[in-house]
């Protein structure tokens, strides 16, 4: 029952990744080691996409303070301090969530690389919105 939530979960998380993908491990997840194929598949996708969210903003930051040197300055060091802060609340976060699953256990590892997905999912989109126009 536990392995079938998870599924479900993995499903709904990865369905994002899938479409950008033409087959990844979270297509037609139905036995518990390709759930947690999924779930690390889909942890390293978020974090690729988490990455290039966080380096378009700081191009989009200085490209639009290009003439303002030491505000892009200033600003990047707040981007940086709220990323390390947000990834020590990600983390917290995730530890409460997968409190129940006995680290070191497949299903530790699958239900915390779907806590990371998910908050770096969110997180990605709102750097994104971040100095739009």
């Amino acid at each position: 029952m536990k392995a079938m939530a998870w599924m479900v979960l993995l499903a709904a998380v990865s369905g994002a990744h899938a479409a950008e993908e033409e087959s990844t491990p979270c297509d037609n997840v139905e036995t518990d080691q390709q759930t947690y194929a999924c779930a690390a598949f889909s942890k390293q996708a978020a974090e690729r996409e988490l990455q290039a969210a966080y380096d378009d903003l700081i191009q989009r930051v200085r490209d639009q303070y290009a003439d303002q040197g030491s505000q892009v300055s200033a600003l990047v060091g707040q981007l940086d301090a709220a990323q390390k802060l947000w990834a020590q609340l990600r983390d917290a976060d995730c530890k409460v969530e997968t409190f129940a699953e006995k680290k070191g256990s497949k299903a530790f590892q699958a239900a915390w690389d779907t806590c990371v997905a998910q908050r770096s999912d969110d997180r990605s989109e709102y750097l994104q919105s971040i100095g739009q126009q």
